[in-house]
């Protein structure tokens, strides 16, 4: 039987994120649970771009905080953190997002996240060769530390899709590539989780982040932290909070194969407050399967004709390159037309390979996901 802790929180006060938090973590089991006093541990945030705590795209320092003080007060010191973001520095991305200043007022390191090494493993379902930042392979342990958001290419991003992090940045682009479709995608983010076996997960879910996440999506309140050592039965918790069949989010679906977790209702055990007092029927996400999509060959046409696709709104772009810069196919499946920098890129749909990194992390949500015409006859976005 999974547990998840499901406890009410509903401000980023700090006092108030701790309290909630203990709770949580004394009905799972408490800190010597999941890490010793002589073991060094990561604390491995969601720190996707370098953008403030209140645009709810990375942990919240407050939530960050408290995790680390109250395994520090159990004895548990020898603390670090980190995550490698899609286009920014770590460093740079700590420090916006206000965890760089929570982490020096408990003596806490920044890991090294922007250099890694080669590892094999044997036992994966889709993907036996990573490079995983220094951070990460010189620690002991890790608590995972996501933030409940929507997510384009898996329609939520929780606690499985959090260890992507753990790939110094300019290689996550190459995964896109080699790797187009969702289902096998998922996989090897199962496959990383397997291999790194995170000890927890806490996720900040005090402040959503619904539509057009993960980081150009509208704040959402939750009111919620939840904390577990299965993230299959976390992430699936997180479902019937925002109204999602756990069976459209191709992470959870592989994790349960893979043996990561479970998501099958008797066999998860909900603890602290009610469920159902924190269920959202009206957030915003979509509600449907995912589509597998794998770009090239006789088929192609067909595939661009159903599969959803990115789109620029014109009038929201500040033509700051990041979408032409993060996109990882050669050549791009967007750029300057004509070399002219003074107008929004535009796309060559026949080269994307929807992977969706240019919504990802524009950071002005000029960037969404349109279904194509023929698909809007099948799908209702409002369906419950």
């Amino acid at each position: 039987m999974s547990k998840v802790a499901l406890i009410r929180c509903e401000s980023y006060d700090y006092n108030t994120v701790k309290s909630a938090i203990k709770r949580g973590l004394d009905l799972i089991g408490g800190p010597h649970k999941f890490a010793a006093p002589d073991e060094k541990i990561l604390l491995k945030p969601n720190l996707v771009s370098a953008d403030p705590p209140e645009k709810c795209a990375t942990t919240h320092p407050s939530v960050f905080k408290a995790v680390a003080e109250i395994f520090m007060e159990a004895g548990i010191t020898n603390l670090t953190y980190g995550d490698s973001p899609g286009i920014h520095k770590p460093i740079t991305a700590a420090r916006k997002s206000g965890l760089e200043q929570a982490a020096k007022e408990l003596g806490i390191k920044l890991a090294d996240f922007s250099e890694g090494k080669e590892v094999f493993f044997e036992n994966a379902v889709q993907n036996k060769k990573f490079i995983i930042a220094n951070g990460v392979l010189d620690c002991d342990g890790i608590i995972s530390l996501p933030k409940l958001k929507t997510h384009g290419f898996a329609r939520m991003t929780g606690c499985v899709k959090n260890q992507f992090g753990c790939i110094p940045g300019p290689l996550k682009g190459e995964f896109h590539v080699r790797i187009p479709s969702i289902t096998d995608f998922a996989k090897m983010l199962v496959d990383i989780n397997v291999y790194l076996k995170p000890r927890l997960f806490v996720m900040d879910g005090i402040m959503a982040m619904e539509g057009n996440g993960p980081r150009g999506g509208t704040p959402k309140k939750m009111n919620a932290i939840l904390l577990s050592s299965d993230p299959i039965a976390l992430d699936a918790t997180v479902c019937k909070m925002i109204n999602l069949n756990p069976e459209f989010v191709p992470t959870i679906v592989s994790g349960k194969e893979a043996g990561l977790g479970t998501y099958d209702e008797n066999e998860i055990e909900i603890v602290g407050d009610d469920l159902q007092s924190f269920i959202a029927y009206d957030f915003d996400v979509r509600r449907e399967p995912v589509k597998p999509f794998k770009p090239g060959g006789a088929i192609q046409f067909l595939r661009n004709s159903i599969v959803p696709k990115p789109f620029i709104i014109e009038s929201k772009c500040i033509k700051c390159g990041v979408c032409v810069n993060v996109c990882p196919v050669k050549p791009k499946a967007l750029g300057w037309h004509n070399n002219n920098k003074n107008e929004a890129p535009k796309y060559t749909y026949r080269r994307c390979i929807r992977c969706y990194c240019c919504q990802e992390l524009c950071p002005e949500s000029a960037i969404h996901i349109r279904l194509p015409f023929i698909r809007k006859f099948f799908y209702n976005p409002n369906k419950k």
